[in-house]
């Protein structure tokens, strides 16, 4: 049930960034345009102080909900789910142990943090203590990854693939590396597909039953479904050099598509006032 569970969310999250990238009101804006601002605000919020992030995150929720008419819980939901990667990485960050005899130790860290050491319990003569500093670090980092989060997830819900690979060529990326990524694109959805119907096809014959039945019938359906995908990969390989491919994938020209005066504006304003708030905190903590 799990891992099926698994599939259906990854499946479900492939195809909604795809349908929103095509769908949403900022969709005939200029994709260069789009990546441009998103990148300009990406280095910003990777750079800048946390109060800074957290505009940079709430400018991206405006332009994303409000101006690309993204539903508000779908983009929560893209926004969340990256974000259990970091609550996963939470422990080692905030938590410290401290033997009984480094009882100084601890003292001298408390006195040194800002926010103290707040002790949790101990157990066999170690004591585990939720770290001040360790706190500071982990919001610090927290309104980092909403910052650079927001930017990516405004570019993904609001740029077609096929028009992120024109802006790219257009920026000089080796075409090796847009062919792979081409290829590795066009092979997500055969694989979220693939896998699904394996497991439908395991389960209605009995399997996925029990723990030691599921990570059998597990394996087996990753050894089975990287053969699928080589099988697919020589057909596509076939169909390509039946069509006459000479190992150069030609791509669709960049076509410049115009972006409003309006959008043009908001996005220098906003650009620009965000680095004015970040160069008076800097100026501020100079001082």
């Amino acid at each position: 049930m799990v891992q099926r569970q698994i599939v259906q969310i990854e499946a479900a999250m492939i195809k909604l960034i795809d349908t929103f990238s095509y769908q949403n009101k900022l969709r005939s804006v200029s994709p260069l345009g789009k990546c441009g601002f998103a990148a300009v605000l990406f280095l910003l919020s990777y750079l800048a102080h946390p109060a800074v992030q957290l505009a940079i995150g709430a400018a991206m929720l405006l332009w994303t909900v409000v101006y690309a008419g993204v539903p508000l819980k779908y983009y929560g939901l893209l926004i969340g789910a990256p974000c259990l990667f970091y609550a996963a990485s939470l422990p080692p960050i905030v938590l410290e142990l401290h033997s009984a005899d480094g009882a100084l130790m601890v003292k001298a860290a408390t006195a040194a943090s800002a926010l103290g050491n707040l002790p949790l319990f101990t157990l066999a003569h170690t004591t585990v203590y939720v770290s001040g500093l360790g706190v500071e670090r982990a919001a610090g980092l927290f309104t980092r990854i909403i910052g650079c989060l927001s930017c990516l997830t405004f570019v993904m819900l609001t740029t077609p693939m096929s028009e992120l690979f024109q802006v790219m060529r257009k920026l000089r990326m080796p075409p090796l590396v847009l062919e792979l990524m081409l290829i590795m694109y066009r092979f997500l959805f055969v694989l979220t597909e693939t896998a699904q119907q394996m497991y439908t096809a395991q389960k209605a014959r009995g399997g996925q039953s029990g723990f030691q039945g599921r990570l059998h019938d597990t394996s087996v359906l990753v050894v089975r479904l990287f053969g699928k995908t080589m099988q697919r990969y020589r057909e596509l390989s076939c169909g390509l050099i039946a069509r006459g491919f000479t190992g150069d994938i030609r791509m669709a020209p960049y076509v410049s598509a115009g972006m409003p005066q309006r959008y043009k504006w908001e996005c220098v304003l906003t650009g620009a006032l965000l680095v004015l708030i970040e160069l008076w905190l800097r100026w501020g903590d100079g001082a």
